[in-house]
């Protein structure tokens, strides 16, 4: 890089300085990382449990049960 005149530095300081002068955007960023938490945290704790580890404790006995379902639906 060279020094503040790269390109990266400049990006760089632009997002900084827009994000330090909001004063809506920064509540509106704090709903989005809200949303984002509950979408990818809460949800999938809810919908989407751990299932192959109520079935066996090691990988191998997860993958035994695994091989069996797919033979089983044929």
């Amino acid at each position: 890089m060279q020094g503040k005149n790269s390109f990266w530095a400049r990006a760089i300081d632009l997002y900084v300085d827009g994000f330090r002068s909001m004063t809506v955007g920064k509540t509106l960023w704090l709903i989005i990382a809200i949303k984002l938490f509950v979408f990818f945290v809460i949800i999938k704790i809810l919908f989407f449990p751990n299932f192959l580890s109520s079935k066996s404790d090691t990988d191998e006995g997860k993958a035994q049960y695994v091989r069996q379902q797919l033979i089983d639906k044929r």
